[in-house]
C-alpha cells in the first residue's frame, strides 16, 4: 500500500500565510528562505520529480512515507523500502 501526503498545494498556502506572520526584521532571512522553497515547489523540475515519484511509488506498491520531503529525499537517495 502507497501512503505520500502530496498536497503541495495545501502546503504552499500555509508557507503563505506563515510568511505573511514573518514581519520582523529577525524574520526575514527564513521568510526569504521559505519563499525559495515555495519557488521550488512551484517549478516545473519540481512537479516532474514529483510525477516520476508517484510513478515509481506506484509501480512498486509497497513504498510508504509520511511526507513528500522524505518521499522524494528517499527517492534520490535510494532509502531502503519499507
Amino acid at each position: 500500500v502507497c501512503l505520500f501526503v502530496l498536497d503541495t498545494d495545501r502546503d504552499l498556502v500555509l508557507l503563505e500565510e506563515y510568511c505573511k506572520k514573518l514581519r520582523k526584521p529577525e524574520e526575514q532571512q527564513l521568510k526569504k528562505a521559505i519563499r525559495k522553497v515555495m519557488g521550488i515547489f512551484k517549478s516545473s523540475l519540481f512537479q516532474a520529480l514529483l510525477d516520476n515519484f508517484k510513478k515509481k511509488a506506484t509501480r512498486h506498491g509497497t513504498t510508504s512515507y509520511t511526507s513528500l520531503p522524505v518521499a522524494l529525499a528517499c527517492d534520490v537517495l535510494g532509502c531502503p523500502k519499507d
